[in-house]
C-alpha cells in the first residue's frame, strides 16, 4: 500500500494535494518528490532532463503513486509556463511548490567574470521568482496553497558565506529576503511561503558522487556527519502540509548545528 491508509495517522496528509518539485531528478529534489508522494501527493516531477525525471517518475508509480515529469528550465518563463500548464493539464490545479533547483560551480571572486554570477543568479534566484509568481497565480484562484523555497545556511547575515561561492550566496540570501515579502502578500490570498536552509547535505552534487563527502566540511558540524537528503525532505513535508499551519515567511534551518557555533 502506497502512502496512507486507514490505519495511517493524518499527520502531513497530502491526499489529495498537487506538488510541483523542481530540480527533483537527483539528491534532494529527488527525495522531495518521494517523500511527498509518499503522503499522497500527486507530484509533477521537473528538471532540466526529461528523462531523467521520468525514472524518478517510474519509481513513485512502482508505489503506486501519480506523478509525470515535465522538462524545465526554471530561468526560462517560457519553459515556467509550460510547467503549470503541463500541470494543470494533467491534475486541473496547484497545491504546493517546492523551489529546489539550483548550481553552486566554485569560482574565485577575483575570476568570476558577469557571466558566471549571472548564471547563478539567473537559476538559484530569478528561477524562484519565475516559479513562485506562475504558481501563486494559480493558487489564488482557490485561496490556498504553499511555497517551500530550498535556500542554504550560506544566506549571509544568520547564515554564512563560503569562499568560492560569492554569486551562490548571494543568490541564497536573496532567497531569503524574496521569500519573505512573497509572504507579506501572498498571506491574505491564503498562501504560505516558507524557506529552509540545508547545512552540509549529502548529495551528488556536494560530494562529488561519493555520498559521504569530505572529512574536512563535517568537521564543522557538530553533528559530525552529512545530512542525509531526507532529513531536508521531512522538512519539506512539514511545511507543504497542514501541520504549519500558521507558518509563514520562516526560515527553518536543518544543519546539525553547524550555524550555531
Amino acid at each position: 500500500m502506497f502512502g496512507f491508509n486507514k490505519t495511517t495517522p493524518k499527520f502531513c496528509d497530502l491526499r489529495g494535494k498537487v506538488a510541483i518539485v523542481t530540480g527533483a531528478k537527483q539528491g534532494m529534489g529527488k527525495t522531495h518528490a518521494l517523500v511527498l508522494a509518499k503522503a499522497g501527493a500527486k507530484v509533477v516531477v521537473s528538471d532540466i532532463s526529461e528523462e531523467e525525471c521520468q525514472l524518478v517518475v517510474d519509481e513513485i508509480k512502482k508505489l503506486k503513486g501519480e506523478a509525470i515529469a515535465v522538462k524545465c528550465d526554471i530561468s526560462n518563463k517560457m519553459d515556467v509556463d509550460i510547467l503549470i500548464r503541463e500541470t494543470l493539464n494533467k491534475f486541473k490545479k496547484v497545491d504546493i511548490l517546492v523551489n529546489n533547483a539550483g548550481i553552486f560551480p566554485f569560482k574565485p571572486f577575483l575570476e568570476m567574470q558577469e557571466k558566471d554570477f549571472m548564471k547563478v543568479i539567473d537559476i538559484n534566484l530569478k528561477g524562484y521568482f519565475l516559479c513562485s509568481q506562475a504558481a501563486a497565480k494559480e493558487m489564488a484562484k482557490q485561496k490556498s496553497g504553499v511555497i517551500v523555497n530550498i535556500s542554504s545556511i550560506a544566506m549571509g547575515q544568520v547564515g554564512m558565506g563560503f569562499a568560492g561561492l560569492t554569486h551562490y550566496c548571494a543568490s541564497k540570501g536573496g532567497v531569503v529576503a524574496m521569500a519573505e515579502a512573497m509572504a507579506l502578500e501572498l498571506a491574505p490570498m491564503g498562501i504560505r511561503v516558507n524557506t529552509i536552509a540545508p547545512g552540509a547535505i549529502a548529495t551528488p552534487g556536494a560530494t562529488g558522487g561519493s555520498g559521504d563527502g569530505s572529512k574536512e566540511m563535517v568537521s564543522a558540524v557538530p553533528m559530525k556527519r552529512w545530512g542525509k537528503p531526507e532529513e531536508i525532505s521531512n522538512a519539506v513535508l512539514f511545511l507543504a502540509s497542514e501541520e504549519s499551519s500558521y507558518m509563514t515567511g520562516s526560515v527553518v534551518v536543518v544543519d546539525g548545528g553547524w550555524t550555531a557555533g
